[in-house]
Formats: C-alpha cells, structure tokens, sequence
C-alpha cells in the first residue's frame, strides 16, 4: 500500500512559526487520522516522514547522520530529531516530575503566577452553621513576576567529524546534553523551594544543632500539617545519613527499592538523591501542594545551521521558571556540624 509521502513539502519555514512546533505544523499538513488501519497507525506525522525517506534511527542498523542530507527536504528532518533526542534526555531519569505539582505552558519570559494565603484564622476547620457566612479562600495574582531562565548546551562538531557516525550513538550524546539541561532546571526549582520565587516566599528553615536522628525527622515531619510531607530531596552526603540510621535499614524498604527503584521512608516520603542540593540540607515538601513549573515552548535549536550542515557552533536551548504555589508546603532542614 502506498502513502501520499509525496504531497507534504518539507522547508526550512516551517520551524518558524509562532507558537507552534515542526511536528503539530507537519501534523496538520499530513494528518494522522489519514492512516488509520494502515501500518503505519500508531507513527507521528515527524516519524512517517522518516520512514518516508528511509532514515533508520535506532537500533544496531540505524543509518549514519549523513542520511538526512541526502536530499533538501530529508535535511529539513534533522533539526527535530536533534529537538527529540534532547528532549528525551531532559525527561528520562529527571526528578522535576516528582517535585512539580503542575506544569503551565508560557509563551513569554516573565509569568506571574497566582497565591491563596490564608490566615491562621482561615485555616480552621469551623462547622458552617445553618445561614452563616461560608468561609473564604482568597486567590489572587503574586505581586512580582516568575521569571523564566534560558537554559542550554552549545552543540560544537563540524559536519565531516560526524556525518558517519550512527544516529543511534549520536542521539547518546544528544540525550545527555538534555540530561544536563535537566539538572541546571532543577538547580532553579531547588532555589526556589528555599528562597522563594521573589514574592517573599522563601521556606521555612528549621535548624538542627545535634546529629541527625530519626526522632528529628519526625519533628520535621510533624511541621507540615495541614499538608503531608510526602518527598525528601537531598544530596549525597545526606542521603549517607540518613541510609546509616537503623530506622532506614528495613528489610522491606530495601526490597521495595530493589524491585522499583524508589527508596521510600519509614515516614513514608519518597526520597530523591541529587547532586544540586547544598550539602548539609535536607528539603522537605508536599509535592501536590509545593510548586509549579511554567515552561517556555518546546527545546528549541538553531534549525538554520542545523539544516545547512553549519554544526560548529550550534545553540540547543530550554527555557523553564518556577512558582511557589503554598509557601508552607515546602520546609528545609539545615544540618548542624554534628548532623
């Protein structure tokens, strides 16, 4: 069975477009709906004309990089598969998904989130009696802007160095530039789980002078009503603390992690290791109630250079901010000397 391939005309124009991506762009020029019951249901409008062109990217058998400039309109392609792999870096093994109550979608770099701080007053669980006044939740705007931070790897390679090289092992490299993009995002979000979003919101600080107990972290634990803290991000040094405590040496947690990979606590937090937490810092949080991430478009690249095989210096770029959303759903344990 044959596909009308040939009706879609690929140009450089059409990563260019406000507001939209190449793929939602060559969605609607070639449609999915088109191949329902064919082979090839199930494929994107991008990975049709891949097939269209014969390019292999995975496997032992991908094809070398030099396939997508067989043609002008193939090398209109390769753009996005450098934007794919990327991307796949950035969401494979990234903890922002477990931190990130909500993700807002924004086109612009300067966002203001919203805020409902209730008072002390307001928070009380008060019987409505029969004709009274129903207590109120005020939302309103924050008063300062979340700004949106530009993040991003320059792409250095001439052409000829790697035209023959798989795209299965160039997209290895291409997803850990998006690993590390990642990691600088997440950097953001822990700096504004402690210090606020620039709305005067920075977390409660809670300073421990002892060594690090279990009996401490219930303290800890016990700070968060009404929310639950529900997960633990720490660093290295941390987490070596904290897996030394007996209350952490149960068997059955060891077993959970063996068969999930997630090490939860005895309190029942999920407890997430990283390199860009300070030393000596333990954050707590409500991940339902804690943040909010507000994305910039889709990671984009310098598509022109891309598609002119111009690789030597080519910017590949995501831009992220983040809100606090309930300031009291997130708290920092510092650690003492002898903690």
């Amino acid at each position: 069975m044959s596909y009308q391939f040939e009706n879609v005309r690929l140009e450089k124009g059409m990563y260019g477009r406000s507001g939209t991506g190449f793929t939602k762009t060559l969605e609607e020029l070639d449609p999915s709906e088109r191949y329902r019951g064919t082979p090839v249901e199930g494929l994107d409008a991008f990975q049709r004309q891949l097939k269209r062109f014969g390019i292999r990217v995975k496997g032992a058998d991908s094809d070398p990089v030099e396939k997508f400039f067989h043609t002008t309109e193939s090398s209109v392609l390769f753009p996005e598969f450098v934007s794919r792999a990327v991307r796949q870096g950035l969401e494979e093994g990234g903890i922002l998904p477990d931190i990130t109550a909500t993700v807002t979608k924004f086109d612009g770099m300067d966002y203001r989130s919203i805020a409902s701080v209730p008072t002390e007053e307001e928070k009380k669980l008060v019987q409505v009696e029969e004709g009274a006044a129903i207590p109120q939740t005020s939302v309103r705007t924050q008063e300062n802007l979340v700004k949106l931070r530009k993040r991003g790897r320059m792409l250095v390679a001439s052409y000829e160095a790697i035209r023959f090289q798989r795209l299965d092992l160039f997209s290895v490299t291409l997803r850990q530039i998006g690993a590390y993009i990642g990691k600088m995002h997440l950097q953001d979000a822990i700096q504004v789980l402690m210090e606020g979003d620039g709305n005067g919101n920075p977390a409660e600080t809670v300073n421990l002078s002892g060594e690090l107990t279990y009996d401490a972290l219930l303290e800890f634990w016990n700070k968060f009503d009404p929310y639950t803290m529900n997960t633990l991000l720490v660093g290295g040094d941390t987490m070596l603390k904290l897996l030394r405590l007996k209350e952490f040496q149960n068997p059955l947690t060891g077993l959970n992690f063996q068969g999930t990979g997630t090490l939860s606590t005895p309190l029942g937090a999920k407890l997430l290791r990283t390199g860009a937490m300070p030393g000596g810092t333990l954050i707590g949080l409500d991940r339902h109630y804690a943040l909010e991430q507000v994305v910039g478009g889709e990671v984009t690249v310098e598509y022109d250079k891309l598609i002119d095989r111009q690789l030597e210096r080519a910017a590949i770029t995501s831009i992220s901010g983040f809100a606090k959303l309930f300031t009291d759903a997130s708290k920092v344990l510092k650690l003492g000397a002898g903690g």
